[in-house]
């Protein structure tokens, strides 16, 4: 059984990474090429601006990846699902390498990118609560949390790569980063994938997809009956999402534009920030989601939503300062410890809103919808508000802030704070604590 565990924890946890480093990596990009080669413009800071317009509109083809991915997930089980939504995610990634740019086609170049970057929106969309429920629906009855926070390391392991890879990319002379240097690890993700492949395909279906098979559960159209009977948990699930990615993309992807443009950091040391904010987060992750067995989910994550609101000016007065020590632990702070406690828990707490009939579509869909409202977006929002109050950091830290407090008055509507039972279909009663 242990060494069944294993492999389905390795493939939930090398799949997730795969498919978020090659969503970041665009990210990323983003903010250092993608402005420059394809959505060239003569104000840098509009063309920027397109370039982070491009990376949010992706979230909001999730949703869709979510439902129609999920809706195999219900119908066909959930192996089927990882195995295409990882397929997608690395052609779509390779394709980025290969693109020529804006000098060499025209404006068919950020069609072109902005046609690939669809099709990672919808991937993602579906890999999530696929990889989530591969672990959870295969988890002891008192280690639920351990077992889903193993797919949510990925997330930041996809960080990390992006970033690492990216950083060492940025040593070339510019010249030659931005003539070939940045397309390397695009071309280099399809060998992550086909490892990706390769480890899920000895993996058997999940005991409680098994489970209402054999009772005869599954259900014709998990979309309607999500709508039907569980949208408040879908719009709980919606509301909890946006204190853990708003801030988020801030920590991880707008810092690299906004310590290189605004303040006086090069790109190695504000991706490298990224990287050992990430790396914390990779290790505190499990720990959290062990501790959240034992106390609770709920108080977990309320404590992300207070920690979030009270750290987000100090957040910004610290990178102010110019210091690079400070940069690292501003990001330590915010992208470790705070996000990396919020995340831990996330996937977990929101598997236990739905039944297993359901399920796949109810977390990917609620996850999904505020993923798409709030986390895609967050760069260009921050981008558009330094533009419009003059470099001022103010509102941005009010934005992050305003992000909590949504999430704050979804998760009070959970009642109870011990572990959750399986739900009936109306019953949110004992939701995750």
């Amino acid at each position: 059984m242990l060494k069944g565990n294993v492999r389905v924890l390795c493939a939930s946890l090398i799949g997730s990474a795969i498919e978020w480093f090659d969503y970041f990596l665009y990210g990323t990009v983003a903010a250092l090429v993608f402005n420059q080669l394809f959505f060239v413009s003569e104000d840098p800071v509009l063309g920027l601006i397109i370039a982070y317009t491009s990376f949010s509109v992706a979230f909001f083809l999730r949703p869709i990846g979510g439902v129609l991915f999920s809706h195999i997930g219900d119908r066909l089980g959930r192996k089927k699902t990882l195995v295409l939504t990882l397929s997608l995610m690395g052609l779509s990634t390779f394709g980025m390498g290969l693109l020529p740019t804006y000098q060499v086609i025209g404006i068919w170049a950020p069609i072109f990118l902005t046609c690939l970057r669809f099709v990672q929106g919808l991937a993602l969309g579906g890999e999530w609560g696929g990889s989530v429920l591969l672990a959870v629906e295969y988890a002891p009855k008192n280690r639920k949390g351990l077992f889903g926070s193993v797919p949510q390391i990925g997330i930041s392991l996809g960080l990390i790569l992006g970033s690492l890879v990216m950083s060492v990319m940025t040593l070339l002379p510019d010249e030659q980063f931005m003539s070939w240097g940045w397309r390397v690890p695009f071309l280099l993700s399809v060998l992550l994938v086909l490892f990706g492949l390769w480890i899920r395909k000895g993996i058997d279906e999940t005991p409680a997809f098994k489970k209402a098979q054999e009772a005869g559960e599954i259900s014709r159209l998990p979309i309607a009956d999500t709508l039907r009977y569980h949208w408040k948990a879908v719009l709980i699930a919606m509301g909890a999402k946006v204190v853990e990615t708003a801030p988020f993309y801030i920590y991880g992807t707008f810092i690299v534009s906004y310590a290189t443009s605004n303040l006086s950091f090069n790109e190695s040391e504000a991706l490298n920030a990224v990287v050992i904010g990430s790396l914390i987060a990779t290790i505190l992750i499990p720990i959290i989601g062990h501790l959240s067995d034992r106390i609770g989910r709920k108080r977990i994550y309320l404590f992300g939503i207070v920690a979030t609101v009270l750290y987000a000016f100090p957040y910004f007065w610290m990178l102010q300062q110019g210091s690079v020590f400070l940069l690292i632990l501003a990001t330590v702070i915010g992208l470790g410890f705070i996000w990396g406690s919020l995340n831990a828990v996330q996937g977990t707490m929101m598997s236990e809103f739905f039944p297993a009939k359901i399920r796949n579509t109810g977390i990917s869909l609620g996850y999904q919808l505020g993923a798409a409202f709030a986390g895609g977006t967050a760069p260009l929002v921050a981008t558009t508000l330094l533009a419009t109050f003059n470099n001022s950091y103010v509102p941005v830290a009010l934005y992050m802030i305003l992000a909590a407090l949504v999430s704050f008055i979804a998760i009070i509507s959970i009642k109870g704070n011990g572990q959750v039972k399986e739900q009936s279909d109306s019953n949110l009663e004992e939701v995750s604590g």
